[in-house]
């Protein structure tokens, strides 16, 4: 299951996510929909450890990913 609580990113002084949470539990399909600008891939980055998180806490099967870093986000499957 993933599971992110008040995730807030931003690009310098923009912030792109403004505490976001959510949940996704194990064979869930979900889709992020949303107008540009609304954070969908700033969402999609910070879940892949592209973008580092400012605040906020990010699970992954009861383990907390936040900050770990995309080549290891990989190799826990998500």
């Amino acid at each position: 299951m993933l599971e992110i609580r008040d995730m807030v990113c931003a690009y310098g002084q923009v912030t792109a996510l403004k505490g976001i949470s959510l949940s996704v539990k194990a064979g869930q399909l979900v889709a992020l929909i949303g107008a540009n600008g609304a954070g969908k891939s700033t969402t999609l980055r910070a879940i892949s450890g592209l973008v580092a998180s400012r605040s906020g806490q990010m699970m992954f099967d009861g383990e907390n990913i936040t900050g770990i870093g995309a080549q290891r986000v990989l190799t826990k499957g998500i």
